[in-house]
């Protein structure tokens, strides 16, 4: 088995469990590290993460890490959080027996592959980098707010003032989609969902779509332009009414599972929209709704 080892460079709970990493994967398997690891196993081989060609890629960092490393690879990802929220994470590093048994069952291939929609985009007839979260396109000022035109499969269905447009996969729906009142999408789903930042004279209210739609955001104001992030990662300029498209992608994001289903993963991470805890020790749930 072939196994590439990325993290976070500048974490250093991340160095530190890459190293624990390649302790418990010893001689079992071919292992290559990423160039930003060079501190790191250094009787290894460094390559960055492009040149790699990994059975399974593994990832210690946050949700910004494992984006970086799916920009950059196509081979199925294992999340190791050594972050803050870690959304996409399979296994957390705050419980070190967790990170022993989920690279024992990788080793032993006890896990499955989960595949997840993508997003692409164009920029006028440029073609940039997918997606895995989502697209963000807003004014190219900051504090300045934009004007915009949206279409859905080449129709017009109006035109908006905010400060922004983003179009999210359902993995992204839990990222900065949710910070705007968008929905939780089950990641089994494929849609697009696009929800305005901070839009003049409307609520925020989202629309999801079904995969096979494209939306087309149009930046209207000549001045001071706009510009659509990838991810949060990558930036590119757009030129005055130049249109973004997104739509599916033809490319999956692939991420090794051990099991946990999707609404589990969120349990902890304060994004589900009821109570996560267990009840009260010692309540008798006198004051619960009677059922109905």
């Amino acid at each position: 088995m072939r196994i590439g080892l990325a993290a976070h460079p500048e974490k250093p709970n991340a160095i530190e469990l890459a190293r624990r990493v390649v302790e418990l994967v010893g001689g079992r398997a071919e292992l290559t590290l990423s160039d930003e690891l060079g501190e790191v196993a250094p009787d290894l081989p460094h390559v960055p993460i492009e040149a790699m060609d990994p059975d399974v890629l593994v990832a210690i960092g946050g949700d910004g890490t494992f984006l970086h490393a799916l920009h950059r690879s196509n081979a199925p990802l294992l999340p190791i959080n050594a972050g803050t929220v870690g959304v996409l994470a399979e296994v957390e590093a705050h419980r070190p027996q967790e990170i022993e048994r989920a690279i024992d069952r990788l080793l032993s291939g006890f896990y499955h592959l989960e595949d997840r929609m993508k997003l692409a985009a164009q920029v006028g007839t440029k073609p940039v980098p997918d997606a895995a979260n989502e697209y963000v396109v807003h004014s190219a000022a900051v504090a300045k707010m934009g004007y915009f035109e949206i279409a859905f499969d080449g129709q017009v269905a109006g035109r908006l003032r905010a400060d922004g447009l983003i179009v999210a996969s359902p993995t992204g729906s839990t990222g900065y989609s949710l910070s705007l009142r968008g929905p939780i999408v089950d990641s089994a789903v494929d849609a697009l969902v696009l929800v305005a930042i901070a839009p003049f004279r409307t609520d925020p209210r989202a629309v999801v779509l079904e995969p096979m739609r494209t939306v087309t955001l149009r930046p209207l104001d000549p001045a001071p332009g706009a510009v659509v992030v990838a991810d949060g990662d990558t930036e590119f300029p757009v030129s005055p009414s130049a249109p973004i498209t997104v739509y599916r992608s033809p490319r999956r994001a692939v991420l090794v599972r051990f099991g946990s289903p999707f609404l589990q993963r969120l349990r902890g991470k304060r994004i589900l929209p009821w109570s996560e805890g267990p009840p009260e020790e010692g309540s008798d749930g006198a004051d619960l709704p009677p059922a109905a």
